[in-house]
Formats: C-alpha cells, structure tokens, sequence
C-alpha cells in the first residue's frame, strides 16, 4: 500500500507532500472557534477562503467534539451538514464529514462527500460500508473511549495501542469493502490520551506510518499544545506550528488546521529552506509587499 496517494470519490488526492484540510464547523459549540460564522452563506464563504488560501479538503462537521455537551439528534445534525455538502461539492471542493454515524455519512455522501472523518474508531462499522458503497475514502482513528465521552484508559503502551488498534479497525473497513487505497489513519491526538502520551504518541509517528496508508494529523489548538504553552485555542496557532514542524511536513501527511494560510505559508517557507522547493535566481519581492500599506 502507497502513502503518498488517497483514492476518494472524484479521483485521486496526491500526498507525497503535506495536504492540508480546513476545518468548517457547521456547529454553535465548536470548542474552538466560537466566533467563527454559522450562517449557511457564511459557512460557504468560509470554505471559498480556505480553498483559496491552500486547502485541498474542506471537513465539515454537524457535531461538536465536546464532551460536556449531548450529542445532538441524527436529523439535527443532517440538517446542518447535507446543505453545506452540497453547496460545497458543487462548488468542485472536496468535502470530507466528520461524523461516527452510519446514518449521517450515508447522507453526507448522498449530497456528494468524498470522504467521511470517523473519529470514533468505528463505533457504528456501517460507516464503513457506506464509504464502500460511495467510493468514497474513510478516516479510521484511534479511541478507545465512546463518542462524546472523555476518559483516559490505563494502556501499557499508547503507541503499541494505536497501532493494533488502527490495524484491527482498518482490517474491519476493508472486510466492509472499503479499498486499501481509499484508507486513512488518525492516531487520535488527545481522543482517550492525556496531554503526555498524545506526545508519546507524535513523538513515535514513525510506528504508525509504518502501517503504510497516510496519516490525518489533526494537531490544531489541540489540548496538549494548550497544556505546554497555557494558551486558550485561539491563541495556539504557534503552538500547532510547532507540531506541525516537528511531525508533519513529510509525505502521507494530511493537516487538519484552522488556520489553513498560516499553515501553508509555514510549509512553504520550511520547503525552501531545508530544499525540498527551489526558488528561482529571477524572483523578486513584489513592490506592495514591501512594506504595509499607507
């Protein structure tokens, strides 16, 4: 199996370099960005920016990760997702939904998805069967504790953990007909992890690579960097920098970000000084960015 590429629905998603995913919460509780916009016509422009500004996946979600909230009704959280979906899929994006629901990802690729986002590790396997169905590409992360929910498992090894566990939940996708090359890995940052194993975890990528499909890195605002730096989630973006820095500018990387410019622009300069991108002899700094504007 090949890390460097993502067959979904529409072709095939390149990831010999880092691809980043912008993150559209169709949510009132995002624990993240409360202040983002909520309105259908805002959410869609929000998407436009972020496409705009560098990212090859917009991921949108009709549920908050948030653990001090109830999960909200199926037909609720449909409601909020399909229209975006549609709205966004025919706009040309491509759309990944973050969902553990069997019913939501079968109406979420009924209005054109391409991937579906499970963070829970599978908790309802008709996911998977949906993504089949679909041919749509399938996220598998690691938790061991139930949506909605915030616990912290004694494990003897975290990593040896995430590792079994990704292997044994990728095997029940494939059982399901999802293929080999539409499989993504999430080693769950801070799903059933406290702060240091999260690091445990990222410190040790390189056995999860080693199961050999491309890796959701979802890093932004996390709370480990909230831990280390005792900044609230806006305040984080260095932070996630940072890791990004760290773990997740090699190929099979898939950044799940909020702030997708600032993530770009960090690989970018990062890709030229290290040589992985070549400037040209010829290029010079344009004169309106010399200096801000009067």
């Amino acid at each position: 199996m090949s890390a460097t590429s993502l067959s979904l629905r529409g072709g095939t998603l390149p990831v010999e370099r880092p691809v980043l995913m912008g993150i559209v919460n169709a949510t009132p509780d995002s624990f993240s960005d409360a202040q983002r916009p909520k309105q259908p016509s805002e959410l869609v422009a929000l998407a436009e920016r972020l496409s705009a500004d560098g990212a090859e996946l917009i991921d949108v979600g009709g549920e908050s990760g948030r653990t001090d909230r109830p999960a909200v009704p199926v037909e609720e959280e449909i409601a909020r997702v399909v229209p975006l979906v549609e709205r966004l899929a025919g706009l040309g994006m491509l759309v990944s939904v973050d969902t553990w629901r069997a019913p939501v990802a079968r109406a979420a690729l009924d209005a054109g998805a391409a991937m579906i986002n499970d963070a829970s590790g599978l908790s309802e396997p008709d996911v998977a069967g949906a993504c089949a169905e679909a041919g749509a590409a399938l996220v598998v992360t690691h938790t061991r504790t139930p949506p909605k929910q915030k616990a912290y498992p004694v494990y003897d090894d975290v990593v040896d953990d995430v590792v079994s566990f990704l292997a044994e939940r990728s095997a029940e996708a494939r059982r399901r007909g999802v293929a080999d090359e539409a499989i993504v890995l999430d080693p769950g940052v801070d799903l059933a992890k406290t702060p240091a194993e999260s690091v445990t975890v990222l410190r040790r990528l390189a056995d999860v690579r080693a199961l050999g499909r491309p890796l959701l890195l979802a890093l932004s605002r996390k709370d480990f960097i909230g831990v280390i730096t005792g900044r609230v989630p806006s305040e984080r973006l260095a932070g996630t920098l940072a890791a990004v820095g760290a773990v997740a500018t090699g190929p099979g990387s898939i950044l799940r970000v909020h702030d997708v410019a600032a993530v770009r622009d960090f690989l970018d300069v990062r890709a030229a000084l290290t040589g992985d991108a070549e400037l040209s002899q010829e290029l010079r700094l344009a004169e309106e960015l010399r200096r801000e504007p009067a």
